[in-house]
């Protein structure tokens, strides 16, 4: 998206407005026929609408789907991370057969995260069996007790130079690297290239730029899956950003589960002065993600923040002003927050009720949390959908799925502002179930 010149002096809601227009309208986009194009601004019209609470022509149906989509077509999970041609032809043979509104994701590039020596995640092919149906994230205190005031100080040069060489085993050069304000005098500058030299630097960039090869290679793949899919069947693509609360920075990523909870007693104010520190630059990433894309959709999973991780006094100083500071500095920039709400929030629904978010101007996707407490408490402001259980998609019978997504329809969905989805990505499933699971929306989800 090309922004005006006077872009700053736009008010945020113009600004979001702008970054809307620009989506529902396919700017940017080549599509392969008027049909398509028609298709394309009628599905992205329906989300908007939803957004800012109105009641589109019928209820959207976003599904969600990932490792069943290999699955479907006959292939390992592993194939679809790695094999490309594979990736492309499982995803437009599922788009093709199961015709949904929206399309999902296409898994993620194997070959990188292998040239990078990435040792915060097993997947399949690396760590996991070929056919493992997901993920494993492999916690561990990458950044250790002591380090919260190195993190403070510098976070870009902390993550540069001591989170990448112990999170990456082909970046562990990185250790190395010399702060870039050495470039401020002509002195300094033998300071700044001498490290450059050294065996370990020039190993990390020579990873650097293999794996900058692999993207590239990924990336070609995902434009012609684009082109057809949104191009040629006129398939919205719901996320165009993401973004991450500062808690999560530090819970997920840097000191793991175990220590951020012993953290929040043994040294609760370096972690509040984290968070804070961490916000500004955690907004500016996830602009910059809808800015490259195009898309002002802003994926905001929430983790740590669920029912059961922390108690609810916990939660109101250590985490939501945090997650609010993120969704205000999202909606002062035209970006839309779209919070998926892993796991369940049914604690947190007052403090977020009662927190004054503006109207029309976020969206929550959630998993386990009690919908028509949800609908009640913030579907006088937010748009909410979610709430269909995963299992429901390969343990339930057709019968019962079609059922639950009517029942889901008529108890929340009724008065707009409303999507419906699986409260996760479908990794298992049976695809009558998934049939039955769009169908359903279609023949239901239909406003008077």
């Amino acid at each position: 998206m090309k922004k005006e010149k006077n872009w700053k002096l736009l008010s945020s809601d113009e600004k979001q407005e702008a970054r809307l227009t620009h989506w529902v309208s396919g700017g940017g986009i080549k599509f392969a026929t008027a049909e398509a194009r028609k298709a394309y601004k009628q599905r992205a019209q329906r989300v908007k609408d939803i957004l800012q609470l109105k009641k589109p022509d019928r209820i959207p149906c976003f599904p969600q789907v990932d490792a069943f989509m290999a699955e479907y077509a006959g292939i390992p999970y592993g194939d679809f991370l790695y094999d490309y041609d594979k990736t492309e032809q499982a995803v437009i043979k599922f788009h093709q057969d199961f015709q949904p509104d929206y399309s999902s994701g296409a898994g993620a590039p194997g070959k990188v995260y292998d040239r990078l020596g990435m040792r915060t995640y097993r997947w399949p092919g690396n760590g996991l069996p070929m056919d493992a149906k997901s993920y494993q994230m492999v916690e561990s205190d990458y950044m250790k007790a002591d380090e919260y005031d190195q993190l403070i100080n510098n976070p870009e040069g902390y993550f540069m130079r001591t989170y990448t060489p112990r999170a990456f085993k082909a970046l562990k050069g990185f250790e190395m690297l010399p702060s870039w304000f050495l470039t401020m005098e002509f002195p300094f500058i033998p300071m700044l290239t001498g490290p450059f030299a050294a065996p370990p630097v020039r190993e990390a960039f020579k990873a650097l730029l293999d794996a900058s090869q692999l993207t590239t290679e990924y990336m070609g793949t995902m434009a012609r899956i684009s082109e057809k899919l949104t191009g040629e069947m006129g398939l919205p693509a719901i996320m165009g950003g993401f973004g991450k609360v500062s808690f999560d920075i530090i819970g997920d990523t840097l000191r793991g589960t175990k220590g951020i909870f012993l953290d929040l007693y043994r040294q609760p104010d370096k972690v509040l002065t984290a968070c804070e520190r961490l916000l500004p630059l955690s907004v500016n990433l996830a602009v910059q993600s809808a800015d490259m894309s195009g898309n002002p959709f802003v994926w905001l999973v929430l983790h740590k923040g669920a029912d059961g991780f922390m108690s609810d006094k916990q939660f109101k100083k250590f985490y939501w002003p945090f997650l609010k500071g993120l969704i205000l500095g999202l909606i002062d920039n035209g970006c839309v927050p779209f919070a998926f709400v892993e796991g369940s929030y049914n604690d947190r629904l007052d403090t977020i009720a009662e927190s004054g978010l503006p109207k029309g101007k976020t969206m929550w996707l959630f998993d386990k949390t009690d919908m028509k407490a949800a609908k009640k408490k913030l579907g006088n402001f937010a748009c909410i959908g979610g709430g269909v259980p995963t299992s429901m998609f390969l343990a339930a019978k057709p019968q019962e799925m079609e059922d639950y997504v009517k029942n889901l329809i008529n108890t929340v969905g009724q008065d707009g502002g409303f999507f419906v989805s699986p409260g996760a990505d479908i990794d298992m499933a049976t695809a009558e179930n998934i049939h039955t699971f769009i169908d359903t929306v279609r023949k239901y989800g239909i406003y008077s």
